[in-house]
């Protein structure tokens, strides 16, 4: 079968709760087969992209500091970095609050807390649709 579209396999999540960083880490890398560079704030995600290069970037909303919209948009004002699909994980996963998340430009929302057996489908669904597939 050939694909109409990248394949994806590097990943930057970032999460400042270590023990969901290190969850969905592993479910990310194992079940979907990705590489996967977690960081823990948005301060590290700002260094470390331009390095890594992510084809993704999975990025929690309540983060102390710099929170998921701030690193959002400091990263769109990275060249290597300002069309790199990012989806957003958040615990407030109300309508509105969805919404205002989309319409800063993120790819799609992910309601926390997801389930590791299923979070590296769900990933690469989002992926797919990103690049024209429909299922």
């Amino acid at each position: 079968m050939s694909e109409r579209f990248p394949a994806l396999s590097r990943i930057l999540y970032v999460d400042d709760e270590p023990d969901i960083r290190e969850v969905a880490k592993i479910a990310l890398e194992v079940m979907g087969g990705f590489t996967v560079h977690a960081c823990e704030s948005g301060e590290s995600a700002l260094a470390l992209a331009p390095i890594f290069k992510p084809e993704l970037i999975l990025l929690d909303v309540m983060m102390p500091r710099m929170d998921g919209p701030e690193t959002f948009a400091a990263l769109r004002q990275i060249d290597l970095m300002s069309a790199v699909p990012i989806v957003f994980f958040t615990a407030k996963a109300q309508r509105a609050e969805v919404q205002a998340l989309l319409e800063l430009g993120a790819l799609d929302v992910l309601a926390k807390p997801f389930d590791p057996m299923t979070v590296a489908q769900t990933v690469s669904e989002i992926w797919m649709r990103h690049h024209g597939w429909d299922g």
